[in-house]
């Protein structure tokens, strides 16, 4: 089943009922709860070392759209001038957004970050030649833009945390919680270099390569809807009921609790 097959009329409410029970989960994985702030004020730099690499190594959209860019690079000095672009460009947001305080909706910069992951899954299945007549824009530049990008996503979580008010102290815990973010990144990297790099060397490789960044822009097109649900949800909780809610505000407009008849009881 492909990807538009899902938002036909069959699928348009299931996926609702998926994007919707979902939107708890795209919550928490914004948030940071209380006793991470917690546990922040009372540890020291280490703890945000380790709060960066957790965020990195859990964070899908990022670890999908680094996927898409190793996917076809062979040589180690191509994973590390497109590694290097994008970590600078990440690097650059999350460090100057937090501390100057520039933000955004979170669900609206993950959204962003999801046609981040679609973009380079289309460009490894040659759309620009096939579909648009026309050459890939450069990658290096695209995946440095996309870095910044990223970073400012990377941002908003950190910006969530209490990071004090003395300058000094806030950058160097910026510094430090962008630090675990690099470390989670070489971890995941290293598996995923390890992984394509194995798998090159099988014929599935060269019949399913297509297949495989099919998938991942499908995926890509899901987690848009989902932090564009969330979007919405978040804007205008009122409009959006879940499933358990909606069936509470059903007997509450029923008022189930007056339905029984007690005269019947004599009978």
């Amino acid at each position: 089943m492909t990807f538009p097959s899902l938002l036909g009329r069959r699928g348009a409410a299931p996926l609702f009922l998926l994007l919707a029970s979902l939107t708890p989960l795209l919550a928490q994985a914004h948030g940071i709860s209380a006793e991470d702030r917690q546990r922040m004020l009372d540890s020291g730099y280490l703890q945000y070392i380790g709060l960066g690499a957790t965020h990195m190594l859990t964070g899908y959209d990022h670890l999908l759209f680094l996927f898409g860019v190793v996917f076809f690079l062979t040589t180690f000095k191509d994973v590390a001038k497109f590694v290097t672009v994008f970590t600078l460009g990440h690097c650059i947001t999350l460090i100057f957004a937090t501390f100057y305080g520039i933000t955004w909706n979170y669900f609206l910069i993950d959204a962003v970050i999801a046609l981040s992951v679609m973009y380079k899954a289309f460009d490894n299945n040659g759309g620009f030649q096939k579909h648009l007549g026309m050459a890939s824009p450069n990658l290096l530049g695209m995946v440095f833009g996309f870095g910044l990008l990223h970073g400012f996503g990377l941002s908003t979580r950190l910006q969530q945390l209490p990071l004090g008010d003395d300058g000094t102290a806030m950058l160097l815990r910026i510094l430090s919680f962008n630090l675990g973010v690099e470390f989670g990144q070489i971890a995941a990297l290293t598996v995923m270099v390890a992984v394509l790099a194995a798998w090159r060397r099988r014929p599935s490789f060269a019949r399913f390569s297509f297949a495989a960044n099919q998938l991942l822009m499908h995926v890509g097109a899901l987690l848009l809807l989902m932090q564009l649900h969330g979007y919405l949800h978040d804007s205008d909780p009122d409009s959006f009921r879940f499933p358990e809610q909606e069936h509470r505000h059903i007997h509450e407009d029923m008022d189930v609790e007056k339905t029984v008849d007690p005269n019947r009881n004599s009978l």
